[in-house]
C-alpha cells in the first residue's frame, strides 16, 4: 500500500535528518526567506492592486520576513526545532494570514501554499503532504470568506480545487521519492553482509530484522531446506530479536509451503473478504500478472500466523527451496510491497548461498588444521600439566600430617585439576569446531569469575545489558576476549574488584572490562591479545585510565 509505505518514510524522517540533508534544508530555508522578502517588496512597490488594509499587510509580511530570517539563522546552530513538523504548520498559518490580509481569494500570494506543500511532501512523505494540502485548502477558503464582502463562489471553488489537486499530486510524488530513497537504502544495507566470521546464520538473521523494520511488520519468517535435507530450517525475526534456527519436519511446515514454487503471494483482506463475498489472496504467476486465487488457504494461514495481512515470496535457491513471510497483525500490505520484497530476495539469497558454499569449503579446510592443533595441545600442554599434578600429589603424600603447607598443596592440586579439565575441554572444542558447541556465554563467564574469586580473591561482576543476545560464533569470540581481560586484571594489577559490561546494539557489540584502583601504578597498558582478537573481527579497542590507577578496556565489534 503506497500510502502506508510513505507513512513509514515519514516516521523514519522523524527520527532525525541525516547530515547530508542539511544542504536541502539550507536551500529550503533560503527559498522561504527569498519568497518572504519578495512578497514584502511587492507590497511596498505596488500596494494598490493587492487589496486589504495595506498597513496590516505590511506588518504581517514584515513579521514573516523576520520569522524566515530567524529560522535561517537557527539552522546553522543545529536547533532541533527547525527539523520538526511544526515548521511546516507554521508556514501554513503564515500563508493563510498573508492571503487574508492581501485580498483573500483575489490575493496574488495564494501560490505560497505550494511552497509549504512541496517542502513537507519531499521531506516528510505523502501523509504529511496530504495533511498540509488539506489544511491549505481550508485556510484559503476561510481567508477568502473572511476578507471578501462579496464572495465569488465559483472563483473560490476553482482555486481551492486547484490547490487540492495539484497539492495532492505534489505530495504523492514527493512521498514516492522518499520511499524510493528508503528502498535504495535497504537494498544497500542488505547487500553489505554482516561480519562473515559470525557465519551465514548471523547474516540471514540480520537481513530478516532489517526487512521486518522496513515494512513495519510484526515478524518475518524464513522457511528453507537445503538440497535433500530431511528437516526444514525455520528462522524468525520478532520484535527486534532474531530467533535461533530450529528444525521442523515436513508435516510441520506444510501449511507454510502450500503455495506454488513460483508464486509470490499477497494476502490483504478487503471489505469483500470481511463480508464473506470472496477471497483476498493474489498471486504472481510466471507471466507477472496478478490474479485472484482461492482464499481458503490464505485465510487459514492468516489465522495460523495471527496476521491481518502477509506477503510470501519463494526463495531463488539453486539447491533447495523455501519461502519468506512478512507478517503484520494491523496494517494492509500492497502489491508494491510484494514486488519489492521479491527484489530483496532475488538480490540477497543467491549471494547468501554463495557465502554458505565458501563457508563450507573453509570449514572443511580448517577441520584438518583443528585436528593437528588438538593433538599438539594434548601432547605439548596437557601432558606437562598432568606430570606437574603427579609431582604435586607425590609432594603432598610426602608431607608430614602437621605440615603448614598442606592447605596450599591441596589448593594447588585443586587448581591444577581445574586447569587440566579446562584444557581437555578446549582440546575437544578445537577438535569438534566451535560452531558445533552451544555456548552459554553468561554462564561460562560467571563460572570463570567464580574461579578467580575462589583461587585469587578477585571479585569480578558480570553485567549484561537488557536484551543481550548473540550468536554462538560471536559468543565463542566474546568468551575468549573477556577471559583474557579478567586474566589481565589478575596478572597486571593489584586490584581486588572488577566489572565486565556487555551490550549489543543494532550495529555494534560493546565490551567494557574495568578494574578498580590499582596500587601498583603499572602505567600505560595495551592488551595485545585482546587487540589482535578485536582487529580480526573488524573491531577496535580503547584503554581508558583514571586517577588512582583504575583502568577500563572498551572493545567494539561490528555485527
Amino acid at each position: 500500500m503506497q500510502h502506508k509505505q510513505q507513512l513509514q518514510g515519514e516516521q523514519h524522517a522523524d527520527a532525525g535528518l541525516p547530515m547530508e540533508d542539511h544542504v536541502d534544508l539550507t536551500m529550503i530555508f533560503g527559498m522561504r526567506l527569498l519568497l518572504a522578502v519578495t512578497a514584502l517588496l511587492t507590497l511596498i512597490i505596488n500596494p494598490a492592486n493587492l487589496g486589504g488594509p495595506s498597513q496590516v499587510a505590511l506588518l504581517i509580511l514584515s513579521a514573516y520576513v523576520l520569522h524566515s530570517a530567524l529560522l535561517f539563522l537557527l539552522l546553522y546552530f543545529n536547533r532541533s526545532f527547525v527539523h520538526g513538523k511544526s515548521i511546516y504548520w507554521l508556514d501554513v498559518l503564515w500563508c493563510g494570514l498573508i492571503v487574508f490580509c492581501t485580498g483573500g481569494g483575489e490575493s496574488y500570494f495564494f501560490p505560497f501554499f505550494f511552497f509549504v506543500i512541496l517542502t513537507s511532501s519531499f521531506q516528510r512523505g505523502l501523509d504529511e503532504g496530504a495533511r498540509i494540502t488539506l489544511a491549505s485548502c481550508v485556510l484559503l477558503a476561510l481567508a477568502s470568506m473572511a476578507s471578501n464582502k462579496v464572495l465569488s463562489i465559483s472563483h473560490l471553488l476553482l482555486r481551492t480545487t486547484f490547490v487540492m489537486a495539484l497539492g495532492y499530486m505534489i505530495a504523492y510524488w514527493g512521498g514516492l521519492g522518499l520511499l524510493q530513497k528508503r528502498r535504495l537504502a535497504l537494498l544497500r544495507e542488505v547487500s553489505q553482509q554482516s561480519n562473515p566470521r559470525f557465519g551465514v546464520d548471523h547474516t540471514v538473521a540480520s537481513i530478516l530484522e532489517k526487512t521486518r523494520i522496513f515494512f513495519g511488520a510484526s515478524s518475518c519468517i524464513l522457511v528453507m531446506r537445503e538440497g535433500s535435507a530431511a528437516h526444514w530450517q525455520l528462522r524468525t525475526a520478532l520484535n527486534g530479536s532474531a530467533g535461533r534456527v530450529s528444525q521442523m519436519s515436513e508435516a510441520a511446515v506444510a501449511p507454510l509451503m502450500v503455495f506454488g514454487a513460483s508464486q509470490s503471494v499477497l494476502y490483504a483482506p478487503s471489505l469483500r473478504t470481511r463480508l464473506g463475498w470472496g477471497g483476498a489472496l493474489a498471486g504472481i504467476e510466471r507471466g507477472g500478472k496478478w490474479q485472484r486465487l482461492d482464499g481458503t488457504h490464505g485465510a487459514a494461514l492468516a489465522e495460523l500466523l495471527d496476521a491481518q495481512s502477509f506477503v510470501s515470496i519463494p526463495l531463488p535457491l539453486r539447491k533447495g527451496k523455501g519461502r519468506i513471510y512478512v507478517i503484520s497483525p494491523r496494517q494492509r500490505f500492497s502489491r508494491a510491497d510484494a514486488k519489492f520484497l521479491a527484489h530483496i530476495v532475488a538480490q540477497v539469497f543467491p549471494l547468501i548461498e554463495n557465502i554458505a558454499i565458501l563457508d563450507k569449503l573453509a570449514s572443511d579446510a580448517a577441520y584438518r588444521e583443528r585436528q593437528k592443533i588438538a593433538r599438539d595441545l594434548h601432547d605439548s600442554t596437557i601432558q606437562p600439566y598432568i606430570g606437574l599434578r603427579h609431582g604435586l600429589s607425590a609432594l603432598r603424600a610426602r608431607a608430614a600430617p602437621d605440615s603448614p603447607l598442606l592447605d596450599d598443596l591441596d589448593k594447588l592440586l585443586d587448581m591444577s585439576g581445574q586447569v587440566i579439565g579446562d584444557l581437555r575441554q578446549m582440546a575437544q572444542t578445537v577438535r569438534a569446531g566451535a560452531q558445533h558447541e552451544e555456548v552459554e556465554l553468561l554462564v561460562a563467564l560467571r563460572r570463570q569469575a567464580e574461579q578467580l574469586k575462589k583461587f585469587f580473591g578477585i571479585d569480578i561482576e558480570i553485567v549484561a545489558a537488557r536484551g543481550f543476545d548473540v550468536s554462538d560464533r560471536l559468543a565463542a569470540e566474546v568468551l575468549q576476549i573477556v577471559n583474557e581481560g579478567m586474566s589481565n586484571i589478575r596478572k597486571h594489577t593489584t586490584a581486588r574488584d572488577g566489572r565486565v559490561v556487555l551490550a549489543c546494539g543494532a550495529h555494534y557489540l560493546s565490551i567494557s572490562i574495568e578494574n578498580a584502583s590499582d596500587a601498583s601504578g603499572s602505567g600505560e597498558f595495551i592488551p595485545a591479545s585482546i587487540t589482535e582478537r578485536a582487529s580480526a573481527l573488524g573491531g577496535s579497542v580503547q584503554v581508558e585510565q583514571a586517577a588512582g590507577g583504575a583502568t577500563a578496556v572498551r572493545i567494539e565489534i561490528p555485527v
